[in-house]
C-alpha cells in the first residue's frame, strides 16, 4: 500500500476516527475534572564547604568539585528516614514516613552545588510547610552524616537560599496538556483501527476488488455495478424513479453485458441468486427484467424464493396466488401472471413446508419451460445460495446464474463457496454484479449528463426542504414537478408501420409515466 491508499482507508473509516478521537478527548477532559489539584512547594539549598579565607585559588576549586560530588549523594538522603520521620513527628502529619518519602523528590542541577527539594501535596500551604520542614532537617542529617568524629563542627555547610511559599496554582492536572494527549492517543488509535480493520477485511468494495478476487479462483467475469441507492427502499424500480440516474444506468450496463455473455447462444431463463441473504439479489431480479423489458422483449419474472418472498413485497402485487398455487395444480400458469407494468410476473405464492422438493419437482420444470416459450426472457429471483439447497436444485431448467454481490459486506470467502457450490451441480454463472456499490469507491460507476433529462433540479431542492421540514403536501407537488417533462424534452417518435423500433419506446412511456404502485416499507426491498 502506498500513501494514496493509507489515506483512501482513513477516508474510508472517518466515523470510526472520529468517534474514537472523541472519545479519547472526552478521556482528557474527564481525566481533567475528576483527577484531585496537586500542588508543588520547593525549596532551594546552596552546599559549600567551610574553609579559611586564606585559600588560594587551587584549594577552592578541589573544594567545588568536592563539593558538586557530594550533591549527587545529598539527593538520596532527602527521602530517607532520618528526614521524613521527623518530619512526621514535627508536623503531626496523618501520613506513614514511607508515604511521605513518596511526596518528596531532590535533584541537584548539573555542574552547580544547588539542591532543590521539592514536596507534592493536595493543598498547597501544607506543601510548602512540609518543604520548609524538610529543608530545615535534611540540612541538620547531612552536617551529621559529614561531621568527623573527633571534630566539633562539619566540613559541609547548607544553607536554604530560597524557601518554599505557597504555590498559586496547582500543578496538576493541566487541561490542556490532558485533552491534547487525549486527543492525540484517540487519533492514533482510531488510525490504527482503521488500518487493522481495512487489512482483515475481506469484503470487495469494487468492481476492480471483486474482479480481482474472481480471477484468484477462475470466477465468472463482473458484469455490473449497481450503486448504493438509500431511498432504494420506497423506490424499487430504477427506471420508473430516476431513469437516467447513476442505478438505472447501472442496470443497462447489466442488460448489455449479458446479451453479450455468449453471442451464439443467449441465456433466456436466468437466475438471479447471492451467497446470502441481505444483499440484494430481489432488487437486482426486478430492475433486470425492467431493463429487458425497456428493449421492447417481453419478460417474465418468476419468484422462486418459497422461503422468504420478497418479490410481491416490492411490487406491490399479490403473492397468495403465485408459483406454488401452479405447482399443487389449482390454477393455471397464465392465471396467476400479474402485471408490474412492461414486465410480468409470478409471484411465489403461499409459504410451503417443503420448498426444496416443490422446486426439484417436475412440475416446476414444466412451468419454468414454458414460460421460456412465451416469453423473450425469464428472469427468476431465487434462494441465497449458502444457507439453503433451493437455488441449486434449479439448475438443470436454467441457462445461467448471475451472483448478487453485496458491496462492503459479501467476503471473497463466501463467493469463492458460493460458486463451488453452483459448479458441483453442474450449474453455469453467467457472471457476477456488484450491489450497493459507493459511487465514491467505486470508479466502474461513472456518472453522464443527459441534455434532455426530464427532472426540475429546482423542483428536487424544493422537495428536499420539503421533506426536511416534514411537509408532505409540498413534497408531493415537488415530486409531481420533478415528473413532468422539461421543455427541451424530445418526444418518441413512432415508427411508420409499427416495426420492431417501436416497441422501444412503448416500455420507457409506461415505467416513466404510470403512477408508483403501493410498496410495504416496513421492511427492505434488497433482500
Amino acid at each position: 500500500m502506498d500513501l494514496r491508499d493509507y489515506l483512501r482507508v482513513l477516508s474510508r473509516r472517518w466515523r470510526a476516527i472520529t468517534v474514537l478521537t472523541l472519545l479519547g478527548t472526552a478521556a482528557g477532559v474527564l481525566l481533567t475534572y475528576t483527577a484531585v489539584p496537586e500542588y508543588r512547594a520547593t525549596a532551594k539549598l546552596f552546599v559549600s564547604l567551610q574553609g579559611s579565607t586564606d585559600e588560594d585559588t587551587a584549594q577552592l576549586a578541589q573544594g567545588n568539585l568536592f563539593t558538586q560530588a557530594r550533591v549527587r549523594s545529598y539527593a538520596e538522603v532527602a527521602t530517607s528516614p532520618l528526614v521524613t520521620g521527623h518530619v512526621v513527628k514535627q508536623l503531626k502529619l496523618k501520613m506513614s514516613p514511607a508515604a511521605l518519602s513518596g511526596k518528596i523528590s531532590a535533584t541537584a542541577q548539573p555542574d552547580t552545588v544547588l539542591l532543590q527539594l521539592t514536596v507534592t501535596d493536595t493543598r498547597a500551604a501544607r506543601a510548602a510547610r512540609i518543604s520548609n520542614a524538610v529543608a530545615e532537617r535534611f540540612t541538620e542529617v547531612i552536617r551529621g552524616l559529614e561531621r568527623p568524629v573527633d571534630a566539633e563542627s562539619s566540613p559541609v555547610r547548607l544553607s536554604v537560599t530560597e524557601p518554599a511559599s505557597v504555590p498559586a496554582a496547582p500543578f496538576s492536572p493541566r487541561p490542556a496538556v490532558n485533552i491534547a494527549l487525549g486527543l492525540l492517543a484517540g487519533l492514533i488509535l482510531g488510525a490504527g483501527f482503521a488500518l487493522a480493520r481495512e487489512t482483515l477485511d475481506s469484503s470487495v468494495r469494487t468492481s476492480k476488488a471483486l474482479t480481482d478476487a474472481l480471477a484468484g479462483f477462475g470466477g465468472p467475469p463482473v458484469l455490473g455495478s449497481i450503486v448504493h441507492d438509500p431511498q432504494a427502499t420506497s423506490r424499487p424500480l430504477a427506471l420508473r424513479d430516476d431513469m437516467h440516474g447513476l442505478r438505472a444506468e447501472g442496470f443497462r450496463r447489466l442488460r448489455t453485458c449479458l446479451q453479450f455473455v455468449d453471442v451464439d447462444r443467449p441465456p433466456k431463463v436466468i437466475a438471479v441468486t447471492s451467497p446470502l441473504s441481505g444483499e440484494g439479489k430481489t432488487s437486482v431480479a426486478v430492475n433486470l427484467a425492467a431493463t429487458l423489458a425497456e428493449t421492447g422483449a417481453s419478460v417474465c419474472l418468476v419468484d422462486t424464493d418459497l422461503r422468504r418472498p420478497s418479490t410481491a413485497r416490492t411490487l406491490g402485487l399479490i403473492r397468495d396466488a403465485g408459483l406454488t398455487t401452479a405447482l399443487i395444480g389449482r390454477a393455471e400458469v397464465q392465471q396467476l401472471l400479474q402485471s408490474a407494468g412492461s414486465f410480468s410476473v409470478l409471484t411465489s405464492g403461499a409459504v410451503p413446508p417443503n420448498p426444496t422438493e416443490l422446486l426439484g419437482s417436475a412440475q416446476l420444470k414444466a412451468v419454468l419451460r414454458g414460460l421460456a416459450e412465451k416469453f423473450d426472457h425469464v428472469v427468476v429471483d431465487t434462494a441465497p445460495v449458502l444457507p439453503v439447497a433451493d437455488a441449486s436444485v434449479i439448475a438443470s431448467e436454467v441457462d445461467g446464474y448471475l451472483l448478487v454481490v453485496r458491496a462492503s459486506r459479501t467476503s471473497r470467502d463466501q463467493i469463492a463457496e458460493a460458486l463451488r457450490s453452483l459448479r458441483h451441480v453442474g450449474a453455469s454463472v453467467v457472471g457476477t454484479v456488484l450491489n450497493m456499490a459507493s459511487p465514491k469507491e467505486d470508479r466502474g460507476a461513472h456518472g453522464y449528463a443527459y441534455e434532455y433529462r426530464p427532472q426540475c433540479h429546482k423542483a428536487g431542492r424544493f422537495a428536499r426542504l420539503a421533506r426536511v421540514l416534514r411537509l408532505p403536501r409540498l413534497a408531493r407537488i415537488a415530486r409531481a414537478l420533478r415528473r413532468r417533462p422539461s421543455a427541451g424534452t424530445a418526444p418518441a417518435l413512432p415508427t411508420p408501420g409499427g416495426g420492431p423500433d417501436a416497441r422501444l419506446t412503448a416500455p420507457v412511456a409506461v415505467l416513466a409515466d404510470e403512477p408508483p404502485r403501493p410498496v410495504a416499507a416496513e421492511r427492505s426491498v434488497q433482500s
